[in-house]
């Protein structure tokens, strides 16, 4: 894990490199500075001349400059190492979770990926910083206080032996009982994103509904949660400071009283009064490094829990591949499924698909009716390799998805969602998304395909009219007709529409199929509806029932062959009327 999250450090290695050794400076001068300071005490108590003092405070605010430079320096690049190592690590798993196919990121959770790139990558920054920072401070100047404290005060520094021990047992104890408590955040803090995620992308629908009451309650419950979480870790931290205290009180105490003792009854021939001096600045470097690395600690094992969170997605291995020697040119659009079975999970008792074979030339238009759950989506998915077959093969222009180039396969298929996507920015922005090249004029030539040039041309900023993030400034009829416009540009090969015209009416949805039949000849259309009349003039129309086919054929074989399509067909045309 350690190497993985280490690779992340990158062009930044050089940064991390320098703040540990300018640590190592300013630990060693803070050292010093007591022992010079305990120097010009005892000169002054031995009635030195001014120009001695003045040298020794030239010297003491010499070292304080460097001091203050080296821990001015080693915040600057351990800043910049953090913060690149953090921007890196959050490349990695941004770049890794596009790889992913349906399947991996059914595993986890959109909120929870959400969670691994922000707290969980800011939680690993900080370890990061604390590593290359407080990781060499503070046992170097727990060390070096120790030996300094030793060599100033002699037996009077056998105080830390009973001190250390017990802040030391403290600290780790405070520490062991906090982290059960820290590791159960991270779970929570995943409800909490899904809560947010969910309420802002169905605002509409909560709106609708007037369940704005429910939706608090519900995000307040996830975020009391959290609090109780950190309340109980944060009351168990907060002990290091009364902890602390105690440890630093009783040293100043004992340090006082015996050395004083001692300097009263040897009239200073065995420790001074700069050497007491610095035994008590000693004192406090030594049990405020045993603070920061009880810190340390907590912060790491928190962080622990982070790394094991965002090493699962870097380990996670993608569903589908590219095969060694990928094929990258698609010959056509022909699609064949060969004794086809599909299921989401291999634990999955039940297929979503069964027994599905469909042979489809290219230029074909195919539509498919089904009821909910039928699994229309599910079919159109093996096509561009969403999913792959568990049993069976699919094929397209003759040739196994699974044998093609990944981008090149998926480059010759269009989808068009039903709830389908537009991005913050102009419309021609969003439009060049199916061709990043396009053309003013093909753009506009694929919105009247789509029937969307008339309402993006009455804008008043026409095709650079900026649409807002998930295309709320637009109603839904427009927002699905740009979105075909957008897949026409790819000018692929194979154009499924998964129920794509829902929020057209009838006659825009004729004159969209119309264009298609007269401009796209030579591509394969294949149309997912709920509508009868969005597919009966295609030249083959697929009935599927709970995951199987159960009729295919034209509109007017159907009829007579089909139930399912029969009743489906009466209904929409016939029972209207009829209930009234």
């Amino acid at each position: 894990m350690l190497k993985k999250l280490a690779k992340c450090v990158g062009e930044y290695k050089l940064y991390a490199i320098i703040t540990p050794i300018v640590m190592v400076g300013e630990v060693v001068i803070e050292c010093l500075i007591p022992f010079i300071t305990a120097r010009i005490i005892n000169d002054i108590k031995a009635g030195c001349e001014l120009s001695e003092l003045i040298v020794s405070g030239l010297i003491l605010f010499v070292m304080a400059c460097i001091s203050l430079a080296c821990g001015a320096t080693a915040g600057y690049t351990a800043a910049r190492a953090s913060s690149g190592f953090a921007k890196n690590l959050r490349k990695s798993v941004f770049d890794k979770v596009q790889t992913f196919s349906f399947e991996n990121i059914d595993k986890f959770s959109s909120a929870s990926l959400v969670t691994r790139l922000t707290t969980d990558v800011a939680n690993v920054q900080m370890s990061f910083m604390m590593i290359i920072r407080t990781a060499v401070r503070s046992p170097l100047m727990f060390i070096f206080s120790i030996i300094m404290a030793f060599i100033m005060g002699g037996k009077l520094a056998l105080t830390f032996v009973v001190v250390v021990p017990f802040l030391l047992c403290g600290l780790l104890l405070v520490a062991k009982n906090a982290m059960p408590a820290f590791r159960a955040v991270f779970k929570k803090y995943d409800k909490l994103n899904e809560s947010i995620e969910e309420n802002v992308m169905a605002m509409r629908v909560v709106k609708g509904f007037v369940r704005e009451e429910h939706e608090k309650k519900k995000f307040g419950t996830a975020a009391e949660n959290i609090r109780k979480d950190f309340t109980k870790a944060e009351r168990i931290v907060a002990l290091n400071n009364p902890l602390m205290q105690v440890c630093m009180y009783f040293n100043m105490v004992f340090v006082m009283l015996v050395g004083s003792q001692i300097i009263i009854t040897t009239t200073g021939s065995s420790i001074d009064v700069g050497q007491l001096s610095a035994m008590l600045t000693y004192g406090v470097q030594v049990l405020m490094s045993l603070m920061m690395l009880s810190m340390f600690y907590v912060m790491i094992t928190m962080s622990a829990e982070s790394a094991r969170r965002i090493c699962e997605v870097l380990d996670e291995t993608p569903a589908l591949k590219n095969p060694e020697n990928p094929i990258y040119e698609v010959k056509d659009g022909s699609i064949d499924f060969d004794g086809v079975s599909f299921k989401y999970s291999a634990k999955a008792s039940k297929y979503a698909l069964s027994d599905i074979d469909l042979h489809i030339k290219s230029g074909e238009t195919i539509g498919i009716i089904g009821g909910t759950g039928s699994s229309k989506s599910t079919l159109i998915q093996l096509i561009s390799r969403l999913y792959d077959a568990t049993v069976g093969s699919v094929k397209v222009g003759g040739t196994d998805v699974r044998d093609y180039d990944l981008t090149s396969l998926r480059d010759s298929v269009a989808v068009v969602l039903q709830k389908n996507v537009l991005f913050s920015g102009t419309i021609k922005e969003n439009l060049r998304w199916g061709n990043e090249h396009a053309t003013d004029e093909e753009i506009e030539e694929a919105c009247k395909l789509a029937q969307a040039h008339d309402f993006v041309a009455s804008f008043p900023e026409g095709y650079d009219t900026f649409i807002e993030q998930g295309g709320t400034n637009v109603s839904g009829g427009q927002k699905q007709r740009l979105c075909i416009a957008r897949a026409l540009l790819k000018k692929p090969k194979i154009l499924i529409l998964d129920d794509s015209t829902s929020a057209v009416d009838t006659k825009t949805d004729a004159l969209i199929r119309m264009g298609f039949a007269k401009y796209i000849p030579e591509t394969t259309k294949i149309i997912i509806a709920q509508r009868v009349a969005s597919v009966e003039n295609a030249d083959r129309i697929l009935v599927l029932d709970n995951g199987s086919i159960s009729a295919i054929g034209t509109h007017s074989e159907l009829l007579h062959s089909s139930e399912i399509y029969r009743e489906v067909y009466q209904q929409q045309t016939k029972g209207g009327s009829g209930d009234e």
